[in-house]
């Protein structure tokens, strides 16, 4: 699974299958550029 999260408390962070890292939100096309590298990188696992 990925996703990509602000909880309250943690802050921006994404999930790729059992592994959260950190993320830092600057725009939503930006979010958009970074979710399709990431889903192409998953894919490829």
């Amino acid at each position: 699974m990925l996703r990509y999260d602000n909880e309250a408390g943690k802050g921006d962070h994404k999930h790729i299958g059992n592994e959260e890292n950190d993320y830092s939100f600057t725009t939503a096309e930006q979010l958009l550029k970074d979710f399709w590298v990431d889903v192409d990188d998953w894919r490829k696992e």
